[in-house]
């Protein structure tokens, strides 16, 4: 008899250092798995209101258009540039395709910008002197916005290359997401607007 009793203490404990490993195990499993899915709806919603604030600029863009189509009739190739980027946005059904459509738009959108040196009415003109405005600080927005999703887009893409956080990604179903980078042309080329 007194070595069942000692059997069954043996087998509690082994039962319960079981049992709490096993606990141990399903909560670090919980933690990890939602780690991940956290971080891809970071990552998400930053997204989002970069995608909201990239569609306030595009918004704007028709007004300042025709604001300035007539002082600057003969940059039609611009305006229709323009349109053609902004339509390439709304087109875009990845994130990298609203981002290399959102980098030819800011080209186009700076060598409009730059029209306002060559025209004096322009410049004095209170609707384009508004639309101006509105789109610097939309601008401000959007680099505000982008910043915070590169930020998003850091922590999931280095939780998905971690050792376990790579398990716990796939489990989740969550992948590296890409960057929002200014494009090469955007880092070397001035705009330009030639008469």
């Amino acid at each position: 008899m007194r070595n069942s009793g000692k059997v069954w203490v043996v087998l509690v404990v082994i039962l319960a250092v079981v049992l709490l490993v096993g606990i141990g195990t399903f909560r670090w499993y919980i933690s990890g798995y939602n780690r991940a899915v956290g971080f891809d709806e970071g990552a998400k919603t930053a997204w989002s209101n970069v995608d909201t604030t990239l569609q306030r600029r595009l918004d704007l863009i028709p007004n300042l258009i025709e604001t300035v189509k007539g002082y600057a009739s003969h940059e039609k190739e611009l305006f229709e540039n323009l349109a053609k980027s902004r339509e390439k946005y709304f087109q875009a059904d990845t994130r990298a395709g609203k981002i290399e459509a959102s980098n030819e738009l800011s080209g186009f959108l700076s060598r409009l910008l730059v029209l306002r040196e060559a025209y004096p009415d322009l410049k004095a003109n209170q609707n384009f002197l508004a639309l101006q405005d509105q789109l610097e600080g939309t601008e401000n927005r959007i680099a505000v916005a982008r910043t915070r999703y590169n930020e998003a887009a850091k922590l999931l893409n280095s939780y998905t290359r971690e050792f376990f956080g790579s398990f716990f990604c796939g489990k989740a179903g969550v992948e590296k997401t890409e960057y929002f980078e200014a494009s090469e042309k955007a880092k070397t080329e001035v705009p330009k607007v030639q008469f």
